[in-house]
């Protein structure tokens, strides 16, 4: 996954880079690793890994592989993986993935649901009559 080079933006073969100065409207689906510095609205898909920097701001659904995010997120995360939220992120939006650390300062305004772990379990309630 991510080492600590790629937790400043450095991950390997990367597809798409959005920079720091770019701000970019659509939907975006791809196969490949992506790295968000600047401004995204619309929709990110990736088969890959995400990166979204300490300065970045996305206001769109994501659905990623795993994810490193910085920056401030309006819409719904939904990882296969791992995520990590550093202490600059602020997400408004709920959470979906496998194993998450939050580092003390992020701010998460949404409801988180770990999945892809041990499926819950339905427990039954037995009426009991009483004679």
């Amino acid at each position: 996954m991510f080492n600590k080079q790629s937790e400043k933006g450095g991950i390997k073969d990367v597809e798409t880079i959005i920079g720091l100065s770019v701000k970019v409207k659509g939907n975006f689906h791809c196969q490949g690793n992506i790295v968000v510095e600047g401004i995204l609205e619309g929709s990110l898909k990736t088969e890959g890994e995400l990166y979204v920097g300490d300065n970045a701001k996305v206001i769109a659904n994501i659905e990623a592989k795993e994810a490193i995010i910085g920056g401030e997120i309006n819409g719904n995360i939904k990882i296969q993986g791992y995520l990590k939220i550093s202490s600059t992120a602020k997400i408004f939006g709920d959470i979906e993935c496998a194993s998450l650390s939050i580092e003390q300062g992020a701010l998460l305004n949404g409801k988180c649901s770990m999945a892809g772990g041990s499926k819950s379990r339905s427990v039954k309630q037995e009426e009991t009559i009483e004679e």
